[in-house]
C-alpha cells in the first residue's frame, strides 16, 4: 500500500515543521481524542499535558466517542467538553509524546526556537483495520478487528511578540532614551 502524505501541506518551510506516523497499532478512537485535546496548544504545554495524563494528574475528555465512558471530577478543568466523561489513554499518550519529541528534533534540525513553537495542525485518520478471528460456540468464526491509525502535525513557530513603547515601564522608557541620546552622541562624534 503506498504511505499517506501529509493532508496540508506546509506553506512556509522555514518557520513550521511536521511528523507523521502510519499504521500505528493503537486505538483510532482514544487517540483522536487525545489529539484534540492538545491541539492549539504550545510544544512544552502539550508535553507537560501529556505528561500529567501519564501521571493521572489530568485527563483526556472524550466529546465524540464517548459510549461507556464514565465521569470524573478531573473533566472540569476542559471547558469544551461538558459530559464530563474522560479517559487515560496511555497507549495513545505515549505515541503523541514520541511524535511530539520528533516533531522537536525536526525543529531543532531546522535551527527553529522550540519555546515558541505551537501545534497549528493535528491530524488522527482510521488506518487498514487489522483481521484476526475469534472462535464461537457452535463452530461458528467471528471478526476480531483492530483499529490502527495514522497520526500527522504540523508545528508553527509563532511570532516574536513587540513590545508596544506606550506601554513600556518609566525604567523601560529611560533605558530607550539612554540609548537613542548614545547612538546620537556617537554620530555627531563620527561626523566630526
Amino acid at each position: 500500500m503506498p504511505r499517506p502524505r501529509m493532508s496540508r501541506k506546509i506553506t512556509n518551510p522555514s518557520k513550521k515543521v511536521g511528523a507523521r506516523l502510519a499504521d500505528q497499532r493503537v486505538s483510532f478512537k482514544n487517540t483522536r481524542e487525545t489529539a484534540l485535546a492538545i491541539k492549539k496548544m504550545s510544544l512544552l504545554s502539550a508535553k507537560r499535558f501529556l505528561n500529567d495524563v501519564l501521571q493521572k494528574k489530568q485527563a483526556i475528555p472524550f466529546c465524540r466517542y464517548n459510549g461507556g465512558i464514565g465521569r470524573h471530577a478531573q473533566a472540569k478543568l476542559h471547558s469544551y467538553c461538558p459530559n464530563r466523561q474522560v479517559r487515560w489513554p496511555i497507549k495513545s499518550v505515549e505515541l503523541l509524546l514520541s511524535l511530539l519529541k520528533n516533531a522537536e528534533a525536526n525543529a531543532i534540525g531546522k535551527k527553529l526556537c522550540v519555546k515558541r513553537l505551537e501545534i497549528q495542525h493535528i491530524q488522527v485518520s482510521q488506518a487498514t483495520k487489522i483481521r484476526r478471528r475469534t472462535y464461537r460456540a457452535h463452530g461458528r468464526i467471528n471478526p476480531y478487528m483492530s483499529s490502527p491509525c495514522h497520526v500527522q502535525i504540523i508545528l508553527n513557530q509563532r511570532k516574536a511578540p513587540v513590545r508596544d513603547p506606550k506601554k513600556l515601564k518609566k525604567s523601560d522608557n529611560k533605558e530607550v532614551h539612554a540609548k537613542t541620546r548614545l547612538a546620537k552622541a556617537n554620530a555627531v562624534k563620527s561626523k566630526k
